[in-house]
């Protein structure tokens, strides 16, 4: 479809000139307050409820608020995220109403949606595992329960908390199969204190964390939390960022912190769910990465196979194994072009190098892709492309590092997908989403097939591969049907 500079169609109009629906990976609904503390009473009771402001202050992003500018630079409160939904009150109420939503939806263009928590992304880190696990609770089943009648066009997304493998478990069954949920969103990461400062400093624990990256190095096994997303077929799609710590913790400035930060996140889990081996241990599971975009994640497959090609078990100790150095010709060159300085360490050379440039290190650990089962580069490109899936919003431009395969080794397109990200500043208009994104293909960014992938398939074949019934009985169950038959065929 080509526009005139004087024509701009909305959002239907362009839907109407695709022979394919539009599957929105990304919307979000903005939670009622009001609604969630009487769901909050229904599901902990009364005196949980009753805590809710006074969580607030203390570990969401409200406490930033509630202390002085000499308290926020002490104690490093990062500036929170602030007016981050549309002043204008037909879109501000269609984030928070699905109802209304849903009627809009084809004058957005878009066919079918999964929608995400707004509110409840600020509670999944909570450090109070009463409020925390309570707040989760009842997000999932106010959400279940406002978006039930609208399940033809929209689908809401639980939202699992991860500080132990036994709670996302927990909340996975009690989503799936209680509030009948199909899709979920995880944290990626998990905040914890240093041990040692809990030993020996309790009283400073608040300001000594480190970040667990679940799938790598943790002192907990989350493999059941992988094992439960398989049985109950759901896609875990990591919505959680480093807003807030030490890369994106400025105290004063909101876009300091938000720029990159869901893209940083999003780095952090995908390595180490590879390098962690997950994809080796679970080649069915899926994961998706929202908000940050894809032109990471191209970085970080290119890196990771030039890393593999340069340090994989058998290459390192080839090319890079001290042991391999001869010493007398090293001592010998040391001799000869070493000068007045240099020169005299000949005979130390002959020995040895010294502790940092040759460390005692344990051979038996030194390859860094064991635990992925990685051996060749055609399977870290088979297990990156397969297993993981990303989330880009219409206006990123660096959606086209996805479906370009000169950017990527062995020629890949990687599987990016249309998430509007509807509901948030990011989306200002809600009626002209998909004239942004649709410009992708206007401006030659990205070419009609791939923008079909893009808006459409890519979200299809994900849903899908895990949960064959996922569409069924939506508005786009058809299509979708056809569309992955089709990809099967040509697979």
């Amino acid at each position: 479809m080509t526009r005139s500079k004087n024509t701009q169609p909305n959002g239907a109009a362009i839907r109407s000139a695709l022979a394919h629906p539009v599957i929105d990976s990304d919307a979000h609904v903005v939670e009622c307050e009001f609604a969630l503390i009487d769901t909050l009473k229904e599901v902990a009771g009364p005196k949980i409820a009753g805590r809710f402001d006074e969580a607030l202050r203390t570990y969401a992003m409200q406490r930033w608020y509630h202390a002085d500018e000499p308290t926020r630079r002490r104690e490093r409160i990062g500036r929170p995220s602030f007016w981050h939904i549309p002043a204008n009150t037909l879109d501000r109420a269609t984030a928070m109403l699905p109802g209304l939503m849903r009627k809009r939806l084809d004058e957005f263009g878009i066919d079918f949606a999964v929608v995400y928590t707004t509110l409840g992304l600020s509670f999944i880190h909570m450090a109070d595992d009463e409020m925390r696990r309570a707040l989760c609770r009842s997000i999932n089943k106010l959400n279940a329960d406002t978006f039930r009648e609208h399940r033809t066009r929209l689908t809401p997304a639980a939202l699992i908390p991860m500080r132990t493998p036994q709670e996302a478990v927990e909340e996975i069954d009690y989503a799936v199969k209680s509030l009948g949920m199909k899709a979920i969103t995880v944290s990626g990461h998990e905040w914890r204190t240093y041990p040692k400062v809990l030993a020996d400093a309790p009283d400073l624990a608040q300001y000594a964390r480190y970040i667990d990256y679940l799938a790598l190095d943790s002192e907990y096994d989350y493999d059941p939390v992988w094992r439960k997303c398989i049985e109950h077929g759901v896609v875990p799609t990591s919505h959680v960022g480093t807003y807030g710590g030490p890369t994106h913790g400025s105290i004063s400035n909101y876009t300091f912190n938000h720029a990159g930060h869901f893209a940083a996140g999003a780095d952090m889990f995908c390595r180490a769910l590879l390098l962690g081996g997950v994809p080796k241990r679970f080649p069915a599971l899926k994961f998706a990465f929202l908000e940050g975009g894809v032109g990471w994640a191209s970085m970080l497959y290119n890196s990771l196979v030039e890393r593999w090609e340069k340090r994989n078990g058998k290459e390192i100790l080839r090319s890079l194994d001290p042991a391999r150095v001869d010493r007398q010709q090293m001592a010998a060159l040391f001799r000869e072009y070493g000068g007045s300085i240099l020169a005299a360490k000949a005979d130390a050379i002959a020995k040895e190098e010294g502790s940092m440039l040759e460390p005692p290190e344990d051979r038996s650990k030194i390859d860094d892709f064991a635990a992925s089962g990685i051996t060749t580069r055609e399977q870290l490109r088979d297990q990156f492309v397969n297993n993981f899936y990303f989330g880009c919003e219409g206006e990123d431009r660096m959606t086209a590092m996805a479906f370009d395969r000169r950017f990527n080794h062995m020629h890949v397109q990687l599987n990016a997908m249309f998430s509007s990200d509807l509901g948030h500043w990011d989306v200002p208009s809600m009626a002209e989403v998909m004239e942004e994104t649709y410009e992708l293909v206007e401006h030659d960014i990205v070419e009609k097939a791939d923008f079909r992938k893009f808006v459409f398939s890519n979200a299809a074949r994900m849903y899908t591969s895990m949960n064959p019934d996922f569409f069924k009985g939506t508005m786009v169950e058809e299509a979708v049907a056809k569309e992955t038959g089709r990809l099967g065929e040509t697979a």
